[in-house]
């Protein structure tokens, strides 16, 4: 039915009145009119499977008296929707008209009058100016999941042309009108059963919409909503949730998503706005993880590289590291000491960081002889990308300052070191971490549709995605509305 798929979008789970979303979708007047070209293909299927019962009446004829007549074995061989137009309901879901279509039947005729006498034949009935107007109202179950009802419809034949074959000619034409309303009427309500049918047949795709989408070993992320669909006129705004939790365990970050609105931009299908409070969250699950650290070592490092990890090269900076431990491994652990924190301003995405930075000296017997520990902030900056239905990620490092926390070896100017931490995560921990956010995390997916030519924005406390949309089904696809 009428594009499913935008439904799918405007419930994406039980509704939390209270809370600010992390990621709002837009649907627009470009999107709702690329679903209607969907959902015309899905009526035309379903009206080419109408089941029209049978009608049996009698009419009285002046000339023979009662008529019994019985119309049977109707079906359609062929019909045409060739004016719609989909638009929104606002505050219910999206309303739908078809204007000026047509339907082509074929199905037999019987008659019995004067007691005895009997005739038969075959008739095709046109049926034209058809017109349906439909609502779709749309609202969430008790699983929260989005479901569809039909909030309204009305139909209507403003003809029907019957044109009879076999048996005698003088009799049908007697009452041939009163079978031209009985068709007529019958047909009316029927359309309106159709649409109703389709509308029902939306639920079980929205069903099978899974909210909580798994990210990794360590994530997963809630796509549910937490405010009613916004409808106005142009388009529909969608307020999800847009958390990252840790798997199994639920805990809410001690900060909440703030309020922010889309611009007003409908030069795509659909628009996601994914706020600081999203990537903050993944922050915070990935810390509490406790996967936000590395253990570097000398073999990470490329053996051409003029700078290595061991005491002999901190040694240079450090005199007493070398003087204490010669010729010994060194490894550095670094870790995450506090959630990494992003801000989104126009054209940039910072992500400021507070990590620890020990250094160990491997000796002989492999225990570690601590030898200083680090404070180190860091702010980078975050790129995104789109992959498949995946919004992925890189970082650049933009800026670092250390201060010394514990020193092993006796007092130095910790200054000296800035450019071996510099080399080391720029080398070693930055594409570590770029390795991990190539993986990405999954975008709002719905069944069959994948996003065309999508683009990303900067814009101030949001990134915003522009994308068209293209729908697939049964290895054929449909075409989409170019820009």
């Amino acid at each position: 039915m009428v594009q499913w798929w935008l439904l799918v979008f405007l419930s994406l789970c039980s509704l939390t009145h209270g809370l600010n979303p992390g990621v709002i979708g837009r649907i627009t007047q470009k999107g709702i009119d690329y679903g209607r070209q969907i959902g015309l293909i899905a009526i035309q299927d379903k009206l080419k499977t109408l089941h029209i019962p049978d009608i049996s009446d009698s009419v009285k004829v002046s000339t023979i008296g009662k008529v019994e007549y019985r119309i049977s074995g109707m079906r359609i061989v062929n019909l045409g929707l060739p004016q719609s137009a989909v638009g929104l309901a606002p505050g219910t879901g999206i309303s739908l008209s078809i204007t000026n279509a047509y339907i082509q039947i074929n199905g037999n005729w019987q008659v019995k009058y004067l007691r005895f006498i009997k005739d038969h034949g075959t008739f095709d009935l046109s049926l034209s100016g058809i017109t349906i107007s439909a609502t779709i109202g749309v609202t969430h179950d008790e699983t929260g999941r989005p479901t569809v009802w039909p909030a309204g419809c009305s139909a209507n034949v403003a003809s029907a042309n019957v044109k009879f074959h076999g048996g005698a000619s003088w009799l049908y034409n007697l009452f041939k009108s009163s079978i031209d309303k009985a068709l007529r009427n019958a047909l009316d309500s029927q359309l309106c059963t159709v649409v109703s049918g389709a509308i029902e047949s939306i639920k079980p795709h929205l069903k099978t919409l899974n909210v909580l989408v798994r990210v990794d070993h360590f994530a997963e992320v809630d796509y549910s909503l937490v405010l009613p669909p916004l409808i106005p006129k142009t388009y529909i705004d969608l307020g999800v949730k847009g958390e990252f939790y840790n798997i199994g365990q639920h805990r809410e970050p001690p900060f909440s998503a703030p309020s922010f609105s889309l611009p007003n931009e409908a030069s795509n299908m659909l628009y996601i706005g994914l706020s600081a409070f999203t990537i903050n969250s993944a922050t915070f699950v990935y810390n509490n993880a406790g996967v936000l650290q590395i253990n570097v070592t000398d073999e990470m490092i490329p053996k051409s590289s003029p700078v290595h990890l061991n005491t002999k090269t901190l040694g240079l900076f450090v005199p007493e590291v070398a003087r204490r431990y010669p010729n010994m491994p060194v490894i550095l652990n670094v870790r995450a000491t506090q959630q990494p924190s992003a801000s989104i301003q126009p054209n940039n995405v910072t992500l400021q960081s507070t990590a620890s930075m020990s250094a160990y000296a491997v000796q002989a017997n492999s225990t570690l002889a601590p030898l200083f520990d680090l404070n180190v902030v860091t702010s980078v900056s975050l790129n995104f990308n789109i992959s498949g239905l995946r919004l992925v990620g890189s970082l650049s490092l933009d800026n670092i300052e250390i201060s010394l926390q514990k020193s092993f070896v006796g007092p130095f100017e910790v200054g000296s070191l800035n450019h071996i931490i510099q080399f080391t995560l720029k080398a070693i921990v930055v594409p570590r971490l770029n390795e991990l956010l190539t993986t990405g995390f999954p975008l709002p997916t719905i069944e069959k549709l994948r996003l065309v030519g999508p683009q990303i924005k900067i814009l101030k406390d949001f990134i915003l995605i522009g994308t068209d949309l293209q729908y697939e089904q049964d290895g054929n696809t449909t075409a989409y509305l170019c820009r």
